[in-house]
């Protein structure tokens, strides 16, 4: 790959992970909610999930998303009712007026496993990740190279990104939590994030191969 194309794929993979989506709106509810520990372990879910999209895609196991509309259908529909899910929950929270997690505070374990799974489990049901680096990674590939290690060092450049970025947001929410959870605009947040990740799962059901 020419210096150029690679420039044009940092430009383009660079835009891609700051645009906001459902890991956006997945880690705002957990930092928000849990706090910046159990955001970054949302993170590092989310970005083991891209890994795992990514090693199929290299070795070819995401052909089957892409050739069978019936593997595809049933990824996307649990993928979407997970995202509902999750929304649904933070929804409940919020009309419960649940209590986050204060500043400063110990996060247990359980909230940042649960956490971890949120993320990792997001991205592993959504079959658009795996497209993804179907699709999009091997415009960038050198045919006259070894495929399989150039993907993997590609998909790796994408999740170290996104690694940094969702890792610098987490701590950006966490530092406005002692604002933005009040009793009362904490419960509005969290509704907002539920009601973003239900409207996120709803577009990916409606997602067409």
């Amino acid at each position: 790959m020419t210096d150029s194309r690679f420039i044009v794929f940092l430009g383009v993979v660079a835009l891609l992970t700051v645009s906001p989506g459902a890991d956006t709106a997945l880690v705002t509810k957990n930092a928000l909610g849990r706090g910046r520990a159990s955001a970054l372990f949302t993170t590092l879910g989310i970005c083991l999930g891209c890994l795992t999209h990514a090693v199929a895609s290299s070795l070819g196991l995401s052909l089957i998303l892409s050739r069978s509309a019936r593997a595809f259908e049933i990824m996307k529909w649990a993928g979407a009712l997970y995202l509902m899910y999750i929304g649904f929950q933070s929804l409940r929270q919020a009309w419960k007026g649940s209590a986050a997690t204060a500043p400063g505070a110990t996060e247990p374990s359980a909230a940042r496993l649960r956490s971890f799974m949120e993320g990792l489990l997001t991205n592993l049901l959504n079959p658009k990740v795996a497209i993804f680096y179907l699709t999009f990674l091997p415009q960038f590939v050198d045919p006259v190279r070894p495929v399989l290690s150039q993907s993997l060092m590609l998909a790796s450049i994408h999740i170290a990104m996104g690694l940094i970025w969702l890792s610098l947001y987490a701590a950006f929410v966490s530092k406005l939590s002692g604002v933005l959870m009040r009793p009362a605009v904490g419960r509005r947040m969290e509704a907002v994030t539920g009601a973003v990740l239900i409207a996120l799962g709803f577009r990916l059901a409606m997602e067409r191969r």
